[in-house]
């Protein structure tokens, strides 16, 4: 059984985390991935501080593993979140946007361990001088926000600047992934666009049947225009939204376009009208599993190759 620091610290059986996919990490799928040994993640993307509190009640009666929560911290109710977190004592809090330095002290006297996403080695340092307990390295092949740096090049660069345990994330949907993160210096993996097709996922049936369906180049990058690139799949909406940045259109009118796509996506599947965020790795999910299977799978192929890897060796 493949047993690295992060299983220790945060009391999971497989290092395998489930990303905070805004909008669609819910307590059902946090609980489900908990359960099959990894640790689940809720997303507090849309800032319901009433939700996340439902959320979080509903995992504990699903689940008596630990679970996390998922913030970005550029969005709406942060303090609210950030102290409800707290108070609830979750597990583990992920977070995306920034450093969250202000609200460590007390995640930590609460005992919540704290494991920011970053996309640079520079970050890494900085939220480690912070007091963050481990670093999510994030490559640009993830869905959803992405940064500029791969995931070969990014892990093993973090790696190298940081002493707390490094988890890779962005292009890792199965155990050659996971076996490639432990050969760069990771001691983990976040997954997110596998999850999508978990059978415990509720996202539409639309947004389940293009993830299956999508190919090695089904992904497309827009949003740079704003300084917030994001991967989704390629659609009427993605394409539209793209051609869209290289026009004269204002920057307000480009930022309202996006208002809702997510959600017609997930809630809707609409087709034309969503943006169905999902990673370069997508053209590797093709089939619906539960949590606790696609995380079996995983752990049973990297080990797999893991142990046989001395044969390319002389």
């Amino acid at each position: 059984m493949l047993n690295t620091p992060i299983c220790e610290m945060l009391g999971i059986k497989h290092p395998i985390l489930q990303g905070g996919m805004a909008h669609i990490s819910d307590a059902h799928l946090a609980a489900a991935v908990s359960n099959g040994g990894g640790l689940g993640i809720i997303s507090a993307a849309n800032g319901n501080v009433g939700w996340l509190s439902e959320q979080i009640d509903t995992a504990r009666k699903l689940t008596d593993k630990p679970f996390g929560v998922n913030i970005m911290l550029m969005g709406e109710n942060i303090d609210e979140i950030a102290k409800l977190i707290a108070e609830k004592k979750v597990a583990v809090v992920t977070t995306g946007a920034g450093n969250p330095e202000k609200y460590i002290p007390m995640w930590k006297e609460a005992g919540v361990k704290v494991i920011p996403v970053i996309a640079s080695s520079a970050l890494a340092k900085l939220v480690e001088r912070s007091g963050a307990d481990a670093v999510i390295a994030e490559g640009g092949e993830s869905g959803g926000h992405v940064g500029e740096m791969t995931t070969m090049a990014l892990v093993p660069q973090v790696c190298d600047s940081v002493s707390i345990p490094v988890i890779a994330a962005g292009g890792i949907a199965d155990g050659r992934g996971m076996a490639a993160a432990f050969m760069l210096g990771g001691v983990g993996v976040q997954i997110g666009t596998r999850f999508l097709v978990a059978h415990e996922c509720n996202i539409s049936r639309e947004y389940k049947d293009k993830i299956l369906k999508a190919s090695d180049t089904a992904t497309i990058v827009t949003g740079r225009r704003l300084g917030h690139p994001v991967r989704s799949l390629k659609s009427p909406f993605s394409r539209g939204y793209q051609k869209a940045e290289y026009t004269s259109i204002s920057d307000d009118e480009l930022e309202m376009m996006a208002v809702g796509s997510l959600r017609a996506a997930v809630v809707d599947g609409d087709s034309k009208k969503g943006c169905f965020l999902a990673g370069q790795i997508s053209g590797l999910v093709n089939k619906e599993e539960n949590a606790s299977d696609i995380i079996n799978d995983i752990v049973c192929e990297a080990e797999n190759i893991l142990n046989g890897a001395k044969k390319w060796v002389k």
